[in-house]
Formats: C-alpha cells, sequence, structure tokens
C-alpha cells in the first residue's frame, strides 16, 4: 500500500488513498452485480434500466446539500459514519440476496442509500485534502486518488464483480461493504481536526441549509476560472455521456466489434486514465496547466470526430485512449484548482456544485444519446460532440490564460466573505 507512503505525501494521505481506493473498489463490484442481480429477476427493460436510474438521482437530489454537510461538520468523522452506514445497508442486502428473500425493490432502496453517501463521501474526501498533503503537492496528491480510482472502478471491479456475481449472487455486495468497513478503519486512524474553520459558530448555528447553499453558489459564481470550469465540464459530460451511451451500437455496426472488443474501447480508455493519474503531476508541471487545459480540449473534440468518422478499431482505440489521459490530467487541474482557490469553509459546498453540475450532464447526456442516434443516425451524437466541443473551445481558450492560472498557484486560498447574521 505504502510505495513510500504513496509518492511520498505521508501517512495521512496513505490511509485517506487506500480508504478512497477500497470504496472505489467496492462501488465498482455493485455498480456491476445490480443490473446482473436485477436482470436475473426480470426482462422488463424499465426495470433494469430503473437501476441505473435510481443510482443517479441522489446526486440531483443531495449533492448540494451534502456539501453543506461537509462544511458544517468533521469531515472525517462524516466519512466514517457514512461508511458505516453503507457498510450495514450492503450487508442487509447480500443477507437478503443468500438467503432468496430479496427483491428489486430492495435493491433499490440500497443503492438509493449507497449512492446518497458516495455523494458526500466525495465531498468531504475532496475537502480533505488540501489540509492532507502540502499545497505544493496538490497535483500528485488527486493524481494518485484519480488513478486508484480508475484502477478499481475501471479496470478491475468489471471481471471481479461479473466473477463474484456467478459465485453467489450476493458475495458482491457483501465484500462491497467489507470494503466499506476497512475504508472507515483507515479513514479514523487519519489523524488531525478537519472541521472547517468557521469565524462565527453562533452564526452557523441559526442558519439554514439553503443559505448556505446560496453562499456556496454565489461564491462560485464570482470565481472566473472555477465557474468556467464547472460549466465546461457540465456541458462536456452532455456531448460524451451521449457518445458513451450508443457506443454499443457504434461498436457493433459500424466496428463489428463483438462484446470483448467492445469491453476493451474501456479497457483502452482506462488505462490511459491510469497512465495520466500516475503521471498527472510531471506533464502538467512540464506542459503548464494553461496548457494542458487547452490540449485537453483538442483531444475531446479529437474523440468525437474519430467515433463519428473512422470505422479503425485501432484508431477508435487510440482516441479512447488519449481521451483517458486527458481526462485524469483534467480532474487532477480542476480538483488542485478548485482546493486551492476555495477557502476552507466553503470547500464541501464548491466541490459538491461542481459534482451537481456533472452529474446533471450525465443525466441529460445519456437521454440525448439515444435521442439524437435514434432520429438522425448512429454518428450523429459524435458529430454534435464535435461541434460543442469545437465551440466550447472557443469561447474558453482565453480565460485559462498564463496569468489567471498563475495567480491561482501563486495566492493563498481566499477568505470567505463574512456571511450575513440571520433575522
Amino acid at each position: 500500500m505504502t510505495q513510500d507512503r504513496v509518492a511520498g505525501l505521508g501517512t495521512r494521505f496513505a490511509r485517506l488513498w487506500a480508504a478512497s481506493t477500497l470504496s472505489a473498489l467496492g462501488s465498482g463490484l455493485a455498480t456491476v452485480a445490480a443490473p446482473l442481480f436485477v436482470a436475473s429477476r426480470t426482462d422488463d427493460p424499465l426495470v433494469v434500466a430503473a437501476a441505473s436510474a435510481v443510482a443517479w438521482l441522489p446526486w440531483l437530489l443531495f449533492a448540494l446539500p451534502g456539501g453543506v454537510l461537509v462544511d458544517r461538520m468533521d469531515r472525517r468523522r462524516l466519512m466514517i459514519i457514512i461508511d458505516l452506514v453503507r457498510v450495514v445497508a450492503l450487508a442487509v442486502l447480500a443477507a437478503a440476496i443468500m438467503t432468496d428473500r430479496a427483491g428489486v425493490a430492495l435493491l433499490y432502496v440500497v443503492l438509493f442509500v449507497v449512492n446518497t453517501g458516495e455523494i458526500v463521501f466525495r465531498s468531504a474526501s475532496q475537502a480533505m485534502l488540501p489540509t492532507v498533503v502540502p499545497r505544493h503537492r496538490l497535483e500528485r496528491a488527486n493524481g494518485w486518488l484519480g488513478g486508484g480510482t480508475t484502477l478499481m472502478h475501471g479496470m478491475l471491479a468489471g471481471p471481479l464483480g461479473g466473477f463474484l456475481f456467478a459465485v453467489s449472487a450476493g458475495s458482491p455486495f457483501l465484500v462491497n461493504a467489507v470494503t466499506y468497513a476497512l475504508s472507515a478503519v483507515l479513514v479514523a486512524l487519519i489523524g488531525g481536526d478537519f472541521r472547517a474553520a468557521v469565524t462565527d459558530a453562533n452564526t452557523r448555528r441559526t442558519r439554514s441549509m439553503r443559505r448556505e447553499i446560496v453562499e456556496g453558489l454565489r461564491w462560485l459564481a464570482h470565481q472566473r476560472l472555477l465557474r468556467t470550469m464547472a460549466v465546461l465540464i457540465g456541458l462536456l459530460n452532455v456531448t460524451l455521456t451521449a457518445a458513451l451511451a450508443v457506443l454499443v451500437l457504434l461498436a457493433d455496426e459500424r466496428l463489428r466489434l463483438g462484446s470483448v472488443g467492445y469491453g476493451l474501447l474501456f479497457t483502452c480508455m482506462a488505462c490511459g486514465g491510469v497512465l495520466g493519474a500516475l503521471l498527472g503531476d510531471r506533464l502538467i508541471a512540464w506542459t503548464s496547466a494553461t496548457w494542458t487545459i487547452r490540449i485537453g480540449l483538442v483531444i475531446e473534440a479529437g474523440l468525437h470526430l474519430a467515433l463519428a468518422a473512422s470505422r479503425s478499431t485501432i484508431v477508435v482505440g487510440f482516441a479512447l485512449f488519449a481521451f483517458g489521459v486527458h481526462s485524469a490530467l483534467w480532474n487532477i487541474v480542476a480538483n488542485s484548482l478548485r482546493q486551492r482557490l476555495t477557502p476552507p469553509e466553503l470547500q464541501g459546498r464548491v466541490a459538491s456544485t461542481t459534482l451537481f453540475v456533472a452529474a446533471g450532464g450525465n443525466c441529460v447526456g445519456a437521454l440525448l444519446g439515444g435521442l439524437l442516434a435514434a432520429r438522425f443516425g448512429i454518428t450523429a451524437p459524435y458529430w454534435v460532440g464535435l461541434v460543442v466541443a469545437i465551440g466550447v473551445s472557443a469561447a474558453t481558450w482565453r480565460v485559462f490564460n498564463r496569468a489567471a492560472v498563475a495567480r491561482a498557484y501563486a495566492d493563498p486560498p481566499p477568505t470567505a466573505p463574512e456571511p450575513a447574521r440571520a433575522a
């Protein structure tokens, strides 16, 4: 686990990294096993698809309130509580499946609880990071966190989840419960105080959750770099999810790939993601954060062009690999910029707002991809994605200039404005 305590980032980060990586593996197992379980109970496409909808719904309902919770509580304690709640929920589900007492409705409830916890857990983890590692090591820390998640969730969880489900339908959920339990132990071992600094405790206790959400949104709206990055990610998530939603059809109709070949396309993307995460801090230092973002926009457009125009599996596989590298680098830059620029007392709300925008883009994109492909043909989502990527690049190219990004890296985190007292 340690590897020089995870790339020389210290014992506290090593424990946070191990907890996040184990959680990613467990979540990936549940992601694979849930549709398999539903399909074993029914062949109704609507019921099967509802499992995915139930998994996404909490991101839209609870991302913003979850950020307030992260900024109100000790973030380490909150992560432990969430893990323990998820352990209980998954243990109940696994026991019910193994005793043949589980129905689809119980699975939906557990998925809803687990994904609600995932939102808050992820926001709390991102908010903790600036107090766990030095400011100049944020890129490396975010790279290792992203790499661990991609490796476990994107590469190992799929085959392992399928194998465990074949052994016993309840075993993937039971193993998921174990990973969350180990995560809770590791988080508990991280030393330090992780409660957000509050200038006026009495005011904070009397303020409403709605007011705190608005405060976070208003602060983000006045930060040009972070605001642009959040909107940009939301828009590009729409086109990316639209593209991936019909990739299985493209792989079959144009690339003539079977199920194994289709799965290998995602392996190409995951391999690029792991490589980008591990080398991210060095690549960003070499090219600069400004050009990491700009080159990423070009790669985004190139991916859509390759998917729309090419019938070569090699070209498409390489485009997905390059996109995986770009996606990892972008996550590192976006998270590090946000952590550098956001006051400690707003870290949870700003992180959760970004997750909310990204999740909204995913939801819209999943529907849009099917509609475009059904109405205009299988390549339509990719041509639309290409146009959007070019338009976004042109509109935001000058926002991420060297001077603006350099100020973000040089200046200490600002202090949030004094909140208005409750009437």
